[in-house]
C-alpha cells in the first residue's frame, strides 16, 4: 500500500488568516491558501483547485486504463476539472456545488462510443470519484476525440 500525505498550516481566523498547503514528496511546497484565495478568486492556491487537480490526474490514469482493457493505446489525454464552489443556501456554510471533466483525447482506432465509455467509466470509477457520493454532487464530463 502506498501512503499519500498532504500537509497544511493555518494561523488566525477563517477570513484573516492564511497558510499554506504542501505535499510530502515536496512537489508541492508551502503554496499560500487564504480565505480570499479560496473564496474570492486572489492569487494563492485553494483546497477545492487542489482537489481538481489531483482529480483530473486520476481521471485521466481511468481512461488511460480504460482503453488499453480494450486493446487501444491513448496518445493523448487532455482534461480539466472544474469545481464550483459556493455556498449551502439554507445554512450559508461553504459546499462544493458541481464538478465537471472536459477532455480531449487521442485514443488511435477508438471510435465515438468507446471513447465515451471510457470517460464514463473514469467518471464513475477512479478512485477519487468513488469517494465522492454522486448523487449529491453533479460530476459531469464531456470529451471531444481527437483523430490523427
Amino acid at each position: 500500500m502506498i501512503t499519500s500525505t498532504g500537509i497544511s498550516t493555518w494561523k488566525g481566523s477563517w477570513k484573516e488568516g492564511n497558510g499554506t498547503i504542501s505535499t510530502k514528496t515536496g512537489y508541492l511546497k508551502d503554496a499560500p491558501v487564504s480565505y480570499s484565495s479560496r473564496f474570492e478568486g486572489t492569487t494563492g492556491a485553494s483546497p477545492e483547485e487542489l482537489l481538481a487537480a489531483a482529480h483530473a490526474a486520476c481521471f485521466n490514469q481511468a481512461v488511460a486504463n480504460n482503453a488499453v482493457m480494450k486493446n487501444l493505446e491513448t496518445t493523448s489525454i487532455y482534461t480539466t476539472a472544474d469545481i464550483v464552489l459556493g455556498f449551502d443556501e439554507t445554512t450559508g456554510y461553504p459546499q462544493i456545488k458541481s464538478l465537471h471533466f472536459n477532455v480531449e483525447s487521442e485514443i488511435p482506432g477508438a471510435t465515438q462510443e468507446q471513447f465515451e465509455y471510457f470517460l464514463e467509466r473514469a467518471r464513475v470509477g477512479c478512485t477519487i470519484s468513488k469517494i465522492i457520493n454522486q448523487d449529491v454532487l453533479p460530476l459531469t464530463v464531456s470529451g471531444k476525440l481527437i483523430k490523427s
